[in-house]
């Protein structure tokens, strides 16, 4: 049977041709209520990545009481299932290694073996049509999917579903390793981003692919963490019951908590590095509420897997001009939340499409989030982001900008370009702009006392501003008007 995806955004139909086989379940996925055999939970099939330096959390469902053992590598753990037969054994700490082992897990004479388990870098990868997009529809597509050999590289993608309440298990395919077969309908900006993390720490790489095109934030947010934020109770109490819906809207993705619950949970908590994040677009209307939603469902995924504050990266919505007014305050909203701990921007206004909301250039955006997470998760000293706006100085009719990340300030083309300026009267108006001594100085004939700048305000927006490792410079606003 065959499933064809598709996507609603801001009220523009786009279809996803993406085409995915539904299989039965992968090995170890099938649970209970009362478990009455041994079984591993979803991730755990053959092919997986454990994370490195973790604690190797493993878990499933056996009889309830029964004594469960773990083995990998050289090392065991022994737990005991609970009432509902559930078991949890952490059986980290493992160096990387790219030696294909078996983990096992027994019980009396029951047991379960996975083969070929890497250990390495496990990044989750959530978020909605922009993460979704596969590589077969990128730039370069054909020479993209017949260069994806990379057996270090394991790929797990979890398919849409929606429930009410959280679930224990999905119906996967389980991880495969990358093939120019397994890699053409995945995640192309998750394949990218960690074929660079391949490439830059030589260790094997899993990546999780967790999303749905089309599809708000609040989805992929747990109902308890929004039920406990002030801003989100509301929503989360006047939900319309199941029962009260008409029967073919019941499996509707756009509802609080479905996502986390049927596609998110049954992860948790396996262990990964950090999380890879595209999505925005269908919030955008509701932008006054994108940072605070974030910090909310950021929170609560670090709550889950407690794991710490582990990084959270982003991707800023690229330019699109049909987004109109809302994309500019959504995307200052995104760029917000980098002042949350351990949570990094990808800034991509420079690679988006006039009229396409889903830009075919994800090799970039996976190199950007990539460059992120060698600086932030790996503590590499690389250039990971574009000039950030500092401060302001007005002198007379000339403002002077500085940034950070600003070494080797240049632009594309003949001319510095995207620059705003304002007076009093709120009124914004075209700057020249010219680069000096790592600074931008910026003037307007029309503009002879400046209050405020901004650049790159727009949904579609042709700023040109650079450093002198070619990352766009992020857009910004002084003014709060």
């Amino acid at each position: 049977m065959k499933r064809l995806r598709c996507s609603s955004l801001l009220g523009i139909i786009v279809t996803l041709c993406v085409v995915a086989i539904v299989a039965p379940p992968a090995r170890g996925q099938e649970a209970a209520a009362v478990a009455t055999k041994l079984t591993a939970a979803t991730p755990f099939t053959d092919h997986m990545v454990l994370q490195r330096d973790t604690q190797a959390r493993v878990w499933g469902w056996a009889e309830p009481g029964a004594e469960v053992e773990v083995k990998f590598a050289d090392k065991a753990a022994t737990c005991m299932a609970d009432d509902a037969g559930r078991w949890e054994a952490a059986i980290g700490p493992f160096e990387a290694s790219a030696e294909p082992r078996t983990l096992t897990v027994t019980t009396g004479d029951e047991s379960l073996a996975f083969d070929d388990v890497l250990v390495g870098e496990v990044w989750i990868a959530s978020g909605q049509s922009n993460m979704e997009w596969p590589v077969a529809l990128t730039n370069d597509a054909e020479q993209e999917i017949a260069a994806a050999k990379w057996p270090e590289i394991r790929l797990f993608d979890v398919p849409h579903r929606v429930s009410e309440e959280p679930q224990t298990t999905v119906d996967t395919q389980g991880w495969k390793a990358c093939t120019p077969e397994t890699v053409k309908n995945f995640s192309a900006v998750a394949y990218f981003f960690g074929r660079k993390l391949h490439d830059e720490l030589d260790v094997p790489i899993g990546l999780m692919s967790v999303n749905w095109g089309g599809t708000m934030m609040e989805a992929w947010t747990s109902r308890e963490a929004l039920h406990e934020a002030d801003a989100f109770t509301a929503m989360i109490d006047n939900l319309r019951p199941l029962d009260e819906m008409p029967e073919d809207q019941r499996g509707t993705p756009h509802r609080a908590g479905v996502l986390f619950n049927a596609m998110l949970a049954p992860m948790i908590p396996y262990d990964i590095r950090g999380a890879i994040w595209y999505q925005g677009e269908s919030n955008a209307g509701r932008h006054q509420q994108y940072r605070e939603l974030s910090e909310v469902m950021i929170a609560d995924w670090r709550a889950r897997w407690n794991e710490g504050e582990f990084p959270f990266l982003l991707v800023q919505l690229a330019a699109w001009e049909p987004g109109g007014d809302n994309w500019p305050y959504l995307r200052e909203s995104q760029a917000q939340c980098c002042e949350l701990p351990n949570v990094g921007m990808a800034v991509t206004t420079d690679i988006g499409h006039r009229t396409d909301i889903h830009p075919r250039n994800k090799q970039e955006v996976g190199r950007r989030l990539a460059l992120i997470a060698l600086s932030m998760a790996y503590g590499q000293d690389v250039v990971h982001s574009g000039p950030k706006y500092r401060d302001m100085q007005i002198d007379g009719s000339e403002v002077t900008l500085r940034f950070d990340h600003a070494a080797g300030l240049k632009h594309d083309g003949d001319e510095l370009a995207g620059f705003e300026l304002a007076g009093t009267d709120g009124k914004f108006r075209p700057a020249s702009a010219e680069i000096a001594d790592g600074k931008v100085i910026l003037s307007s004939d029309e503009v002879t006392e400046p209050a405020a700048v901004r650049y790159n305000w727009a949904s579609f927006p042709a700023g040109t501003l650079r450093n002198e490792a070619g990352l766009p410079a992020e857009p910004f606003r002084t003014d709060s008007w």
